[in-house]
């Protein structure tokens, strides 16, 4: 059933497969070096095995490979229900497929292999950033060819984040990696000094904000009303919310470079839009939940809506927790602490994963010609393991944190330092086993999903994809 009258659920299906694969790969990674800085004797004496090489790997298998193919798998799917049209190519659906999984298998290879840019987030080097470049180039033309090519003249809210999210991080990807090769495995930056460290955090922070954020945004604008069988709470405020968030994300970067080379008025301009940027994120969480109104009963027994819900608190959490670490006389406490560590993974392990696994619970029978997934008993252990394993991981995070900035800070009368920098790491020392729990925990929740993936997967049915008359834009 693969004809051009039929949609494409196949390119769906590989991404949502690699999705928990790749979720597998990247939180054991983080576990092991969330282990190694409490016994740092676990890198082995290894340099491929030390921290400084498995952070990024660890950082790039849980945002690109994990969070990128659920964007993949979420936004095609998405794309094709509410245009009532196959997508645009299936020979460049499938290039998107291989090519981003090759680039996740480069970035597997040469991150511990030291071969790195350095900059945050975007460490791969220039080989692999042109790949990046390309596949992303057409998951843009599949993408929009799509939107073009639609039987339903109205453009659904989801596919407003979807869109934005794709043409933003293609901004940012190609202006931030802008280098000079020097040899195959080695380039260098075509920004020098502070101005490299502008470029780099208007990247990052928006790597936060369009691909964190934006398109995760997409996915709770289709799957939370499809899994409550409730219509969007406020169609307006969705559309508010998308042009406010997207004006307002751009400007907020400099808030990582507080107390930097960066001149102040740059620094206090991050602190501004980041502080105006609580409006827009607390009206997208409001309507989120609030679709919720007249179906709150179905909590109680649908864990995937306790996925889907629960990270809409994380969210809401998450942007009010960013704000304020972003004005300057809290910042001056946060920076550098792990406060910033427990702020980062509140919205990574709890808004960004939940929403992820939501969807993906939603999206795998469905592709497997099943009524729902293997066990659902078995979703509702890895809510719950997940949730207390977030729980410990942020708590133990932002106690160590706020610990470490008023030990750092501390003077005595005749103003020498009152600890020295290796008792704040000796005091840390159980925050970090308590965090090492919590990624355990979520860990092994990610384990039951893969379980259940392949218990639903196996033994797939035919999936009846023939696209029906438009029924309008929730289809």
């Amino acid at each position: 059933m693969d004809t051009a009258l039929n949609y494409n659920y196949r390119v769906v299906k590989q991404f949502a497969i690699m999705t928990v694969v790749w979720g597998v790969v990247g939180m054991l990674v983080g576990v092991l070096i969330a282990a190694q800085l409490a016994f740092p004797a676990l890198n082995f004496d290894t340099a491929w095995l030390t921290y400084g090489r498995l952070r990024p790997l660890h950082t790039n298998a849980v945002i690109f490979a994990f969070g990128g193919c659920a964007l993949f798998a979420t936004s095609y799917y998405v794309v094709q229900r509410t245009c009532q049209v196959r997508l645009f190519s299936d020979k460049l659906a499938a290039f998107t497929f291989w090519g981003w999984q090759l680039v996740i298998v480069a970035a597997a290879v040469t991150l511990p292999l030291g071969i790195t840019t350095s900059k945050e987030y975007a460490e791969l080097e220039w080989p692999i950033d042109i790949l990046i470049a390309l596949v992303w180039v057409a998951y843009a033309v599949v993408f929009f060819g799509t939107l073009i090519k639609r039987k339903v003249s109205h453009i659904y809210v989801a596919n407003w984040f979807y869109g934005a999210f794709i043409l933003t991080v293609a901004v940012l990807h190609i202006v931030n990696s802008a280098a000079m090769p020097a040899t195959l495995t080695k380039s260098y930056s075509a920004y020098t000094g502070v101005q490299d460290a502008m470029i780099q955090w208007w990247y990052g922070h928006n790597a936060v904000g369009f691909f964190l954020t934006a398109g995760f945004l997409g996915m709770m604008y289709y799957f939370i009303p499809k899994q409550a069988e409730r219509p969007v709470f406020s169609y307006r405020l969705s559309i508010v919310h998308f042009w406010a968030l997207i004006f307002t994300y751009m400007w907020a970067g400099p808030h990582h470079l507080h107390y930097t080379a960066l001149p102040d008025w740059t620094q206090s301009l991050g602190m501004v839009f980041s502080l105006i940027l609580l409006a827009p994120s607390w009206g997208g969480m409001i309507n989120g939940i609030m679709t919720l109104s007249g179906a709150w009963n179905k909590l109680r027994n649908d864990p995937i809506l306790k996925f889907l819900i629960v990270s809409l608190s994380f969210y809401g959490m998450s942007t009010f927790e960013g704000p304020m670490m972003s004005i300057k006389t809290v910042n001056a406490l946060s920076h550098y602490t792990d406060w910033t560590v427990g702020h980062v993974h509140s919205g990574a392990l709890g808004w960004v994963g939940f929403v992820s696994m939501g969807s993906i619970y939603y999206l795998l029978p469905r592709l497997s010609g099943k009524k729902e997934m293997w066990s659902m008993r078995l979703i509702e252990w890895h809510f719950w393991t997940a949730t207390i394993g977030i729980v410990l991981y942020i708590a133990s995070m932002w106690i160590a944190g706020v610990m470490q900035g008023l030990m750092w800070r501390a003077v005595n009368d005749d103003g020498t330092l009152t600890y020295t920098f290796v008792e704040s790491v000796k005091a840390t020392f159980p925050y970090y086993v308590i965090r090492m729990a919590g990624g355990l925990l979520y860990l092994a929740g990610m384990l039951m999903m893969a379980y259940n993936m392949f218990k639903t997967v196996s033994g797939s049915k035919p999936v009846d994809t023939r696209i029906q008359a438009a029924t309008g834009a929730h289809a």
